[in-house]
């Protein structure tokens, strides 16, 4: 018995060492955590949240209170290495033995050579060494505060000091796993008219022809192009502006970013082979290169990421703008889970339902989460909306998992800004109708934002997760021709394992019948059952 047990000590401690992955199944993506799907209820801090050690103490138990599970904290290669070759992981220990206690897991934004596009959280001795570390330059020759993805000296610096910091987290945290994955970079790409750099050595690369391995790559991947740059590429040019046409510019920063970002990769990953992306600045509209980051892995040009940049595991978009499902479809491509570092944490309680729902996203973390409070102990004051959709997603996260691992499960969300004054789901041969909710009589908006998630737990039964929409349900035409009704709405709450209901929702709370009314300022759970006969 006990070499049996021995034994299977030991068969269990070299499983949980194994590193977290992203595991695909049925056309969806999990995050594998300790053997086990992790579904991320995340938030990004913000910038300067995370650089002393005492704001770890006051931050992360907060987070944990709003029902978060993992939460995006910067690592600025100025912090760890403020002397060049000595190496200072002291504070970003104490997040980690705090996440630990809190029952938190975390994601580490390596904000090395750029941030933002530019290079302000490089350390000292890089900034102020502009001849070993130069700097991408404008059409004039002027110099930018944007460190030159041709600095040969730079990639060694900023691959070493990643390397560093991989290696620092594996001896750490490879038996506990608290830190999950890292971002490498942040919204990298050249600022600047034109939207490319003009230092001697870039303006040498760009005038010689398009490396062979590009070319070839980009050819065996035609059938992934996005479609501006299908319209853009000639397989037969021999220089970038002859292969690429207008697009030269932007296809020649994604190139040398690419490079540049799975050669800072691959040197974290010799180390401890955590999962990696990069995120994107996206443009606003009619916004040219330059004036967002050019070069950034936008969803225009990860054709080329993807051929060059194979130690990247995922691009992930930070969207800002209105367009929420739009920008999250143009990074559904095959092969990319869907993750969100960043969104507006306003409109998150919803986007987030319809990144789970619609995306099967494998997480969703609005920007500056450290913003919001949860009521203290005790308190009537409402809990922030965000908090209460996590705590619903939390409630049903086994068989959200499940569902996203099935198809069985469908999101969205509804802003009051939004073209379309209603929106419609198809699940298990039903349509789920949505519009926001309004008053009876007056038909006054009683909400600006709305959203929904829906799981089919078998035929004829949902379960819901949503606010400020009034959901009207009818039977798939494309199903058959049958009708359908209600059989019953139940607001539900989770107690340990079990559901309870809360409330039997008909009469005038669900028009006779008819439709799902939800609350306009609260995020609940309900489950529906319908029935449906012949025509």
């Amino acid at each position: 018995m006990k070499t049996a047990a021995l034994l299977m000590a030991a068969v269990f401690a070299a499983w949980a060492a194994d590193p977290p992955r992203i595991r695909s199944e049925n056309g969806a993506f999990q995050l594998m955590v300790d053997g086990k799907p992790f579904l991320i209820r995340g938030g990004e801090l913000g910038n300067s949240s995370a650089g002393t050690a005492a704001q770890a103490d006051r931050i992360l138990p907060a987070m944990a209170r709003l029902h978060l599970n993992f939460v995006l904290i910067p690592v600025a290669w100025e912090q760890v290495e403020p002397r060049e070759g000595a190496f200072d992981f002291s504070i970003l220990d104490h997040w980690i033995d705090v996440a630990r206690a809190e029952h938190l897991r975390l994601g580490l934004l390596w904000f090395g050579s750029w941030k933002n596009a530019f290079s302000e959280y490089a350390p000292e001795w890089v900034k102020a060494d502009s001849k070993r570390f130069p700097r991408a330059r404008t059409a004039q020759g002027a110099p930018l505060e944007i460190l030159s993805t041709f600095g040969g000296e730079t990639l060694g610096a900023d691959s070493r000091a990643f390397a560093a910091l991989m290696a620092h987290v594996r001896d750490k945290d490879r038996e506990r796993q608290t830190v999950l994955m890292v971002q490498i970079e942040n919204e990298m790409g050249y600022l600047g008219v034109g939207g490319r750099d003009r230092s001697p050595e870039a303006d040498r690369q760009f005038q010689a022809p398009v490396p062979a391995e590009l070319m070839d790559a980009l050819r065996r991947r035609h059938a992934e192009f996005s479609p501006e740059l299908a319209s853009a590429f000639d397989p037969r040019g021999r220089g970038w502006r002859e292969a690429f046409g207008e697009a030269a510019n932007e296809a020649f920063m994604s190139w040398t970013y690419a490079r540049f970002v799975n050669a800072v990769a691959e040197a974290g990953k010799k180390q401890y082979a955590l999962p990696m992306f990069v995120n994107a600045q996206l443009p606003a509209f009619l916004e040219r290169p330059g004036e967002y980051p050019s070069g950034g892995p936008h969803p225009y040009y990860l054709a080329i990421y993807r051929s060059i940049a194979p130690a990247i595991d995922f691009y992930s978009p930070d969207i800002y703008w209105p367009e929420f499902e739009y920008w999250v479809r143009r990074y559904q491509i095959p092969g990319n889970p869907i993750f969100i570092p960043e969104a507006r944490i306003e409109t998150s309680p919803w986007n987030a339902l319809a990144a789970y729902g619609a995306a099967r996203a494998i997480g969703f973390c609005p920007f500056g989460v450290d913003s919001l409070r949860p009521p203290a102990a005790g308190s009537s004051d409402p809990s922030p909306a965000l908090m209460q959709t996590y705590g619903a997603v939390a409630a049903m996260e086994d068989q959200l998992i499940e569902a996203q691992r099935s198809g069985r499960v469908r999101g969205l969300a509804l802003q009051a800004s939004s073209p379309r004054g209603a929106r419609t789901l198809s699940l298990g041969g039903y349509l789920f109708e949505a519009s926001l909710a309004r008053a009876w009589r007056t038909n006054a908006l009683l909400a600006e934002d709305g959203g929904m998630l829906v799981i089919e737990s078998k035929p004829g039964e949902f379960y819901v997760i949503g606010g400020g929409l009034t959901v009207r349900i009818s039977r798939d035409p494309d199903t058959d021709r049958a009708v359908a009704g209600i059989a019953s709405i139940e607001q539900l709450r989770r107690e340990g394992g079990d559901w309870t209901v809360v409330t039997r929702v008909n009469g005038d709370q669900s028009n006779q019948g008819r439709q799902l009314s939800m609350d306009p300022r609260e995020i609940r759970v309900w489950r529906v059952r319908l029935y449906s006969i012949p025509e």
